[in-house]
């Protein structure tokens, strides 16, 4: 537990100022900033639901990987993954970096006055992602190719994005409209994450099954609907999944769930000798990093 403590410590950043689109090219690559993907009138916290487009300007109609950050759910922030996204679009993958609306986080000294609950964070990345479909053409990447990925509190979104179909029907779009998704090192069963709180051996993550769980996810009897696991038998397309050391236990019992079910276009990673802030640092900064390799793999095979 101690090295997602340390990452939320990372990401515990406050929340962004809001900023016009912004336009820069450099190394290969256009970067556009602070893309709203609501119209104005939907916009609920401007500052959060907007997302960072990164592309390749030598490739001619790259896949796109729409990612969103971590941060549990509470502390997520686009622009802390731009150095991970334009790792990938070096290797010919444009990458959207999709800000969400945040939970309270009242178990961390940089908790904020009001947040949302499930299922608002998922619903901001449908709305992303049926923008992301309708913009393709205007920036030069392959809508019939978006990928969906995430880190820790994205990776959850992700495979839920991906499975629980109900979201992107609103938007006139299928869970097939999604080429494949990319979870890596989150927690997918949430009745098991509560659990490793409320039974933890210390007071303070004890707390946290309220301050940070419940927070995002509302009383227990809610957790089974915001679980992907719950999913299982409706995931149609493939995934790559990605675990790490030190919370490998959450990814293993989505894992066991998968193999009792009929589905199996699924590929697993375990990457055991990192743990979760490590992993993030690797696939985000390291200049030849085995896991990110395997998802740019992934990602080009599709």
């Amino acid at each position: 537990m101690k090295s997602l403590f340390s990452l939320l410590l990372v990401l515990t950043l406050t929340q962004c100022y809001a900023q016009p689109p912004q336009e820069v090219s450099s190394e290969g690559l256009k970067e556009i900033m602070n893309l709203s993907y609501l119209a104005p009138e939907d916009q609920v916290v401007d500052t959060l639901q907007q997302l960072n487009l990164v592309l390749p300007e030598d490739a001619d109609n790259p896949p796109l990987m729409l990612w969103i950050g971590g941060g549990a759910w509470s502390f997520v922030n686009r622009h802390m993954e731009m150095d991970l996204a334009r790792q990938f679009a070096h290797e010919g993958i444009a990458v959207a970096s999709v800000g969400h609306r945040l939970s309270r986080g009242a178990f961390s000294p940089g908790a904020h006055d009001v947040g949302v609950q499930h299922p608002a964070h998922v619903e901001d990345v449908a709305a992303a992602f049926h923008w992301l479909k309708e913009n393709a053409a205007k920036y030069g990447y392959d809508g019939a190719r978006i990928f969906v990925g995430g880190f820790s509190s994205g990776a959850h979104l992700a495979a839920l994005l991906g499975s629980d179909g109900s979201y992107l029907k609103r938007h006139g779009y299928s869970t097939t409209d999604i080429k494949a998704i990319i979870p890596v090192a989150g927690a997918y069963e949430i009745t098991d994450y509560y659990n490793a709180f409320a039974n933890s051996e210390s007071a303070s993550a004890r707390e946290m099954a309220k301050t940070h769980v419940m927070d995002v996810f509302g009383p227990q009897e809610d957790f089974e609907a915001a679980s992907p696991s719950t999913y299982i038998d409706q995931l149609e397309i493939p995934m790559l999944l990605i675990s790490e050391g030190a919370l490998f236990n959450y990814t293993k019992v989505y894992e066991d769930i998968i193999w009792e079910s009929d589905y199996r276009m699924c590929q697993i990673l375990h990457v055991m000798d990192k743990d979760h802030a490590g992993l993030w640092r690797d696939i985000s900064h390291s200049e030849n990093s085995f896991t990110r390799n395997a998802m740019v793999d992934f990602i080009k095979q599709q």
